[in-house]
């Protein structure tokens, strides 16, 4: 693949590890003759760590043998978590420091999560960017202060804390961004 068709969330194969792209960016040369170059920001899915990558227009990565598959949630346990393919019922198994922060977001139900699939073995799993969860704890609303915009924390049902709007109470389903663990809005 050359370095002119590779677009953010493609996974190329750079010193031997599978790299996702996460963004890229084209520097037109100056003078004549000069190549463009491409920068990749990218993240190694094996090791998680970050990687920059710079290609000349001419050169190319090869494609990662890799595969997103839709999953479900059926249960996890003190080492594991482990998930349900949807197209052919096989049974992926992912330890819980290899999901990482997005353990913060998966409950049951979930509806669009991909297993992150590398050479027949799943290295991570990829949630939908936003995501309704339930509040389970935060301070009661005080009449009034919905024309503020004041924020409280709220701990919602994974146990993840976010900052919500005054005006939010206990029980409501909220929209929260899963890369920045931001509130959205009410769901």
């Amino acid at each position: 693949m050359l370095a002119k068709e590779i677009k953010p969330g493609a996974v190329v194969v750079y010193d031997g590890s599978p790299i996702l792209i996460e963004s890229m960016n084209v520097q037109s040369p100056s003078a004549r003759g000069a190549a463009t170059l491409y920068k990749f920001r990218g993240r190694n899915l094996a090791t998680k760590q970050k990687t920059d990558i710079t290609l000349k227009g001419g050169e190319s990565l090869n494609e990662a043998d890799f595969q997103r598959r839709p999953v479900k949630l059926m249960y996890s346990d003190a080492t594991d978590m482990h998930f349900l393919d949807d197209q052919d019922f096989n049974e992926w198994v992912l330890p819980l420091e290899d999901v990482g922060e997005a353990i913060n977001f998966i409950t049951e139900g979930l509806e669009g999560i991909l297993c992150l699939i590398y050479n027949d073995e799943c290295i991570g799993v990829q949630l939908p960017t936003t995501i309704e969860l339930t509040i389970a704890e935060c301070d009661p609303g005080v009449r009034g202060n919905s024309a503020t915009g004041r924020t409280k924390p709220a701990k919602l049902e994974t146990g993840l804390i976010v900052q919500v709007p005054e005006f939010i109470k206990q029980g409501e389903r909220i929209k929260v961004d899963s890369r920045t663990s931001a509130f959205l809005s009410r769901a």
